[in-house]
């Protein structure tokens, strides 16, 4: 991963107003004076190609074979990283899981592509508590699926990347932001 490509990726973050000041509760249920919308930058024409080029490029080296992560903030990331992956030969399905199973259809929390037993990598596009990133860990590791690697694209820097690697896992952050809200970009 290179730090031209997350230099990018911070530089859109403040270009298109991803980081809002003032009072904000996260979903974490903690307050903040300051919230980090990542979606603004996943659906944007270039923040996505590099988020996905990040995500492929922090994959190297590893067996992964489907990335994913909990919908909705995973969705525009993992489909991100799955076509930078087709354009690079080297193809990488992708997955989310939902909160909740579907009460209609086939009644899955888990939507895309991920074989049981398959080692998989998680990605979110914030980690405050980690709370959501345990969820998917959980639905992923009931199918057997081994983890081999935790991206985010914000580490909020307040427990869930420290909870995440306590557990054992390989935790990689794009950005870091620290109380007040300053975001600097990690290689």
């Amino acid at each position: 991963m290179s730090e031209n490509t997350i230099e990018k990726i911070l530089q859109i973050a403040h270009e298109v107003g991803a980081v809002k000041y003032g009072a904000f509760t996260l979903a974490s249920g903690a307050t903040s004076s300051y919230y980090f919308d990542g979606r603004l930058i996943s659906l944007h024409p270039e923040g996505a190609y590099l988020i996905g080029r990040a995500i492929i490029d922090s994959l190297i080296g590893t067996q992964v074979k489907s990335v994913g992560g909990p919908a909705t903030a995973a969705i525009p990331l993992v489909t991100a990283a799955a076509v930078v992956s087709h354009l690079d030969g080297k193809p990488i399905q992708a997955f989310f899981v939902r909160p909740q199973a579907k009460d209609h259809g086939t009644n899955q929390s888990l939507e895309g592509s991920v074989s049981p037993g398959s080692p998989v990598a998680i990605v979110d596009d914030v980690c405050t508590s980690g709370n959501s990133i345990f969820s998917t860990i959980d639905a992923l590791e009931e199918l057997k699926c081994r983890v081999e690697k935790v991206i985010v694209v914000l580490d909020r820097d307040q427990g869930g990347a420290a909870k995440i690697v306590e557990r054992g896992y390989d935790f990689v952050a794009f950005l870091k932001a620290d109380s007040s809200g300053k975001i600097q970009g990690l290689s």
